[in-house]
């Protein structure tokens, strides 16, 4: 097993792609091919053990400046673009970059492919609901789209579900602005349709509209949305997160009653962070191209890539895409 880094991208790179490489190496076996400027991943290679560490040329750097839609193309030789080329011609079994989503999004649909048939790629989080978790899907690769596009988006969940967080039989929820069928806009409501026929066929396991309250609470196991509503929905709750973890440290800090509470409810506490922790999640995972290809956060740290390699191996294990592949026919419209 290989996987390609963009050693490049992130706000900590290349020191967090390094250290996260060595890491997973280290613990999982895996051959590591790290892409990009050799003299800089060298210094933060120093003195380690370089066995099964490849390091692959690349003299540009795609920044959050350049234009997503065209970084890859305007810069070949860049840390992402060789990763990416990598990949598509067989020379690793998944990417992780930290870099700029949206260049990889594009980069990865215009080199890697997507799968013949499916109409949009999506990215698609794994969020924490006190079980094996949701996925949301999408989370803001597509802005604009179509009923066929959520439809696409449910199977590729479902899948992504069964496969990497073994549920047997994901529930599907329609993100909407009520829990009645006739919720929602016109998206929705088609979306919802085609949804329901496929669930009528046994393809996949709808369970209805969802309100936003009802993501996080274990009622379903995959949330189809647009894009746009997904990247709100995430961000927002993402927010308000960080806002009660904080406000729970100045409230257990703030006296020494309250310090001794914490010590008590110190590991549950411990729990719950590590659930939220995005260094401990991986990254999220980009369905509907040809091969695994996982974006991490932009802030990476050497836990965060380590966790992301160990969510790459699983997915290049995992028979995702292959379902994907041999299920394309039930996930398009009639002609």
């Amino acid at each position: 097993m290989k996987i390609i880094i963009d050693a490049m991208g992130g706000d900590n790179a290349p020191a967090s792609n390094v250290g996260g490489a060595l890491k997973a190496r280290d613990e999982l076996g895996v051959n590591i091919a790290l892409v990009g400027r050799k003299a800089d991943i060298e210094a933060c290679l120093g003195n380690a053990d370089r066995s099964k560490i490849e390091i692959v040329e690349a003299d540009e750097i795609i920044t959050m400046e350049d234009d997503p839609s065209s970084a890859t193309r305007k810069k070949k030789n860049s840390s992402m673009a060789v990763a990416l080329r990598l990949l598509a011609d067989g020379e690793g079994d998944a990417v992780i970059s930290a870099g700029s989503t949206g260049a990889l999004l594009t980069g990865a649909t215009l080199t890697v492919k997507r799968v013949r048939g499916i109409r949009r790629a999506a990215l698609a989080p794994v969020l924490p609901n006190g079980k094996s978790g949701v996925v949301l899907i999408d989370c803001g690769a597509n802005v604009d789209c179509t009923a066929e596009y959520l439809l696409q988006f449910a199977f590729m969940g479902s899948f992504y579900s069964q496969h990497m967080l073994g549920i047997k039989k994901p529930k599907i929820g329609l993100l909407s602005n009520g829990t009645e069928d006739t919720k929602g806009g016109e998206l929705q409501k088609q979306a919802f349709a085609l949804l329901l026929q496929a669930s009528d066929d046994d393809r996949i396991n709808f369970i209805g509209n969802i309100e936003g309250s009802d993501v996080l609470s274990g009622k379903v196991d995959v949330v189809v949305t647009d894009g746009f509503t997904g990247n709100v929905f995430l961000k927002s709750t993402e927010g308000t997160i960080k806002f009660i973890m904080q406000n729970l440290r100045s409230i257990f800090t703030s006296s020494r009653r309250h310090k001794l509470a914490a010590i008590v409810l110190k590991k549950e506490f411990s729990k719950l962070k590590d659930s939220l922790d995005v260094n401990k999640v991986g990254g999220t995972a980009l369905l509907g191209i040809s091969k695994p290809v996982i974006k991490a956060h932009g802030s990476s740290t050497d836990e965060a890539i380590s966790s992301a390699i160990k969510q790459a191996k699983m997915f290049a294990e995992a028979n995702v895409i292959e379902e994907i592949q041999k299920n394309i026919s039930f996930m398009r419209l009639p002609v």
